[in-house]
């Protein structure tokens, strides 16, 4: 057997999802190392505590503020010990970063201490000058905390932002708010509930923090090795099996992970190999990787952590969101499986033999568990609503099972080990989250996000349809600097209640800024997931990305359709939901068989000029399918149908006719 097809064994800490790590953040050994863990064996202590109000600590009250602030300290310090000062990482840690990570926990831990005086006594408006002065040292430290986890473009719209409120009465008309000065805006910030500590920590606090856990576990124990192995066992075979297997694998891992980068770079260490050995040409692997990785971050149930943050938001239950973004995931994922599927046929691309693939029968054998596991996360979210405990039970249950496991059982040495994955992402997330919250804040005190509405409306005219363009385009910009979770969080301060106010459902506003804050990965010129999969596929990067935007074409369409009918995220009646949803997954079948010149059941469109004309017309065709009735105004639903049917059903009937002759040809 082929070891590029082979089944996935072992743990996925030895897989590519280690490269992007060694790459940005130093290997840590010796004390530091061990500093490391423990101090996110505290923070992880201290979430359990706190979370599920055990009272570790008799006679003290830890209010939210405390604990947060805690939680910062902690991993603030371990975000100087991880990431350098500049350049490659080095193999130990300097002493500067020693100091930085000291300073992180001290001025943390004065605050954490300190937190009931400053409810009583309104520090964030009036401070006494200790707490001043080492609110200015705490915000310096977030500052090159954000620089160092989240990148130079992010540190400087952060800076930028968070100075904002000292000169917000020079900036026109649009973007001008009440100023303040310096010495009261840095206390405001790291001492409010609205900014740095304001909804991005509260929610990975009480949220968040579970499902990193939760991840990061199941990535230790096997589960990605696992549900690669039962996607290659259930699809590979198929035509284009292993482009398939991409789309499952990569899928559900993106859900769990919330970072399309890693997820690349973990689960396509095995389907780029598999896919390109199979016939796929490298640019199209990479694509396609790209494209399932991305679809992972929008696909319920877990949706990585952006989810959550969006349920602070809108103050709804996480439910809520994940049933909302189940219909758009479907239709995104399907539109993909249609493409890869018509590319395999129209290139006579078989699928891996079965004699090369895991069993079903042994897949489950040895990973049953993992589903298991999984089905009780999805119970206690789904069933008893309970969000902030169901990670933790569910990896609790995860460990005592994979040390029942003899394949994947770990001793102490490797529960530290775990320990230290854990310790990695939740130290990024936290040093990049206390960074975006300072945008938050600084809208919070100029009073700029009530105005900024206003004007936003205005530009556009009044028009709805100008203002989801502008909307559009605006998430995809900001979309290509920032991480997933912090992009949602800009947008859904600065431009979602723009959108809001102009008539659109919230929810699906919040959805339509998701969306396209997460089209910069598979879209040149900056394209990072289709980039980081061209490194691996070994190909051209602009080609990668090309070949991404088509796949993943169905993304940049969905998001209008569900801002303008919110049936189809599941917000209006039964009836009309099953209607709309028919009709755009024919729609999406439409446009993925254009999209590649074939249509699945019927045969391939051709090439050449009359060929080319047909596609666009069923191109077409499948627009009107797939929008929701009133897109256009004066069209129903009915109408729309009727168009796209008529203009399809003559492709259909010529695909079908090439598929004759070329039957013919052949017998």
């Amino acid at each position: 057997m082929s070891e590029q097809v082979s089944p996935s064994s072992g743990t996925d800490k030895d897989n590519g999802g280690e490269v992007e790590e060694k790459q940005r953040t130093r290997a840590l050994s010796g004390v530091a190392k061990w500093i490391f863990i423990l101090f996110t064996a505290a923070a992880v202590l201290l979430s359990v505590n706190q979370l599920f109000n055990l009272q570790f600590f008799a006679g003290v009250v830890i209010l939210e503020g405390r604990y947060l602030f805690l939680l910062a300290g902690l991993f603030l310090s371990l975000t100087f010990l991880s990431f350098p000062l500049r350049g490659e990482p080095g193999a130990s840690v300097a002493w500067y970063d020693w100091v930085l990570a000291a300073l992180a926990a001290g001025v943390s831990g004065y605050f954490a201490y300190t937190a009931d005086l400053s409810l009583e006594e309104g520090w964030e408006y009036a401070p006494p000058d200790t707490a001043r002065w080492i609110s200015f040292l705490f915000w310096a430290l977030i500052m090159e905390a954000t620089r160092r986890a989240g990148g130079l473009v992010i540190f400087l719209i952060v800076f930028v932002f968070s100075l904002y409120p000292t000169f917000a009465d020079v900036m026109p008309g649009p973007i001008s708010g009440f100023a303040q000065p310096f010495v009261d805006v840095i206390p405001y910030h790291i001492i409010s509930s609205e900014s740095s500590f304001g909804i991005p920590m509260r929610a990975f606090g009480n949220l968040v923090i579970g499902f990193i856990i939760f991840g990061a576990a199941l990535q230790y124990t096997g589960g990605g090795a696992f549900f690669n192995n039962l996607a290659l066992a259930l699809v590979g075979n198929l035509r284009g099996g292993a482009a398939k297997v991409a789309i499952f694998a990569s899928g559900f891992m993106g859900s769990l992970s919330g970072s399309v980068i890693s997820n690349v770079l973990t689960t396509g260490a095995i389907s780029i190999p598999a896919m390109k050995k199979t016939g796929f040409p490298a640019r199209y692997a990479a694509g396609t990787e790209a494209c399932a990785s991305t679809g992972g971050v929008l696909m319920p149930p877990v949706m990585g952590t952006t989810a959550f943050v969006m349920a602070s938001f809108l103050g709804r239950p996480y439910l809520e969101i994940a049933a909302a973004a189940a219909i758009p995931s479907l239709l995104y994922y399907f539109g993909l499986f249609i493409q890869i599927d018509a590319y395999a046929a129209r290139h006579n691309l078989k699928g891996i033999p079965r004699e090369q693939l895991p069993s079903i029968w042994e897949t489950m054998k040895e990973g049953w568990y993992y589903l298991f596991v999984f089905a009780l996360l999805i119970f206690l979210m789904m069933f008893l609503r309970q969000e902030t405990w169901a990670p933790f039970y569910a990896t609790a249950l995860l460990l005592i099972i994979n040390q029942i496991s003899k394949k994947h059982r770990f001793d102490v040495k490797g529960f530290f080990n775990l320990i230290y994955s854990i310790g990695r992402g939740l130290t990024e997330l936290v040093a990049v989250l206390l960074g975006i919250g300072l945008i938050v804040g600084a809208f919070s005190a100029t009073g700029l996000a009530g105005t900024l509405v206003n004007d936003l409306i205005f530009l556009a005219g009044g028009s709805v349809f100008m203002l989801l363009v502008m909307g559009a385009i605006t998430s995809f910009i900001f979309g290509m600097g920032m991480t997933v979770t912090a992009c949602y969080i800009f947008l859904a301060v600065v431009l979602a209640p723009a959108l809001v106010k102009a008539g659109l459902n919230e929810l699906a506003v919040h959805l339509f800024i998701l969306y396209w804050g997460m089209v910069s990965y598979i879209t040149p010129p900056v394209a990072l997931g289709a980039f980081a999969a061209a490194t691996m596929a070994r190909t051209n990067a602009l080609a990668a990305g090309v070949e991404a935007m088509r796949l993943g074409s169905i993304i940049y369409f969905v998001p209008f359709f569900f801002v303008l009918n919110p049936a189809l995220i599941g917000e209006g009646d039964t009836a009309e939901v099953i209607v709309v949803l028919a009709t755009a997954l024919l729609g999406v079948y439409l446009l993925g068989s254009a999209l590649q010149g074939y249509v699945a059941g019927f045969g391939t469109i051709g090439s050449g000029m009359l060929p080319m004309a047909a596609r666009g017309l069923l191109l077409v065709g499948g627009l009107f399918f797939a929008a929701p009735g009133d897109v256009i105004p004066g069209l129903s639903h009915l109408h729309m149908t009727l168009i796209g049917g008529t203009l399809s059903v003559p492709v259909l009937l010529f695909a079908r006719m090439n598929r004759r002759r070329a039957e013919a040809a052949i017998g």
